[in-house]
């Protein structure tokens, strides 16, 4: 979960925004989840998972950060 990934300089788009449980996530990020059930993800439109963030709010206020239109996906 603390991986950073490098955004490219002036990239823009929509990003998604989703839950997810945290028994689905990887082993190493399930140590890091300190007693959560679900975090959000972050996702590029082809699906690659740019992030993973404590709380909805925060997903949305990383993408605005670096410029990115989030939207929620159900």
């Amino acid at each position: 979960m603390n991986t950073e990934y490098d955004f490219e300089a002036g990239e823009t788009g929509i990003v998604y925004v989703r839950s997810v449980k945290v028994e689905d996530l990887p082993e190493d990020m399930r140590e890091q989840a300190e007693g959560l059930d679900t975090l959000y993800a972050v996702h590029s439109p082809d699906g690659e998972r740019l992030a993973v963030v404590r709380d909805r709010a925060l997903a949305f206020v990383l993408a605005r950060q670096n410029n990115m239109d989030p939207v929620t996906v159900h």
